[in-house]
């Protein structure tokens, strides 16, 4: 089953209907969440991101999506409906898109909405190799924090990976500071303090990063968002990787070689951060 405008399908009897601004115009965005042990992990930042998506996007969202309780609510709604999570983990893709017809101006503020599940697994395992992008870079833009409306850099960052055999690849933003990874925040330690990229690289607003920002928070640890050449990740202690499926440790980035896995602030981290959540 899935959930399309607050009404229940079966997956094999499903179509969409055109027009269709999202694949005509890109005009929306989604959501990957994760649901487990009855709830929205990260609930609070899903929130936070989609509300301003909304907003940026002119949208006026649905009543099932226009809290963070209503939007739990809905998605615990769809789980219901699959015996198969009523113990296992879900990954939860919610997509909305503009409703309406038009060319570039819209006729409409009401987003059509699909919400469809996953088995989910989570993805801890080290990076082996990673290396700087050299076909793409992002830009920072009005949306460029939230996940959809930019999709075509993340699928020709993914391709130069494939293609360079890398396991990961490093966006830098267009005036060359460090950004972001493919599909998850980059971040790294040195000297007792957490740093990670600031939006204005054009990176995507990480709900699982702001989780783990909070959880620094109340361990005390210092974190510092900023505008950071690749030539400070490299001179770093520690580098990883975090995303809804995981937190990866980087082992090697360019010719630099890391102790990532086992060093101690990002155990510390993890050990903490997984508790909360």
């Amino acid at each position: 089953m899935l959930l399309y405008n607050g009404q229940l399908h079966p997956d094999d009897h499903f179509a969409l209907p055109l027009p269709n601004r999202g694949l005509y115009f890109n005009d929306g965005f989604f959501e990957t969440m994760v649901w487990a042990r009855g709830t929205l992990r990260y609930l609070p930042y899903h929130w936070q991101r989609l509300q301003a998506a909304a907003a940026a996007l002119g949208f006026a969202l649905p009543p099932e999506l226009a809290s963070a309780q209503a939007l739990a609510s809905t998605i615990e709604r769809l789980v219901r409906q699959h015996a198969e999570y009523a113990t296992a983990a879900a990954r939860v893709r919610l997509q909305l898109w503009r409703g309406g017809g038009g060319l570039y101006a819209p006729t409409t503020p009401q987003p059509d909405w699909l919400v469809t599940l996953q088995p989910f697994t989570e993805h801890n395992a080290p990076v082996g190799q990673a290396a700087f992008a050299h076909t793409v870079r992002v830009a920072a833009s009005p949306v460029s924090f939230c996940k959809g409306p930019n999709a075509l850099t993340y699928v020709l960052a993914a391709r130069e990976r494939e293609q360079r055999n890398l396991d990961e690849i490093l966006l830098l933003s267009g005036a060359g500071h460090v950004a972001e990874a493919v599909a998850a925040a980059v971040v790294w330690i040195w000297n007792g303090t957490i740093y990670c990229p600031a939006l204005s690289t054009g990176c995507v607003l990480g709900t699982r990063l702001g989780h783990l920002r909070e959880v620094a928070r109340q361990l005390h640890i210092t974190w510092q968002e900023g505008l950071f050449e690749p030539k400070e990740l490299l001179a770093a202690e520690a580098v990883f990787t975090a995303n809804v499926a995981g937190i990866r440790a980087v082992q090697q980035v360019e010719e630099v070689v890391f102790a990532s896995e086992h060093h101690p602030l990002l155990v510390r981290l993890r050990e903490a951060e997984a508790l909360a959540r």
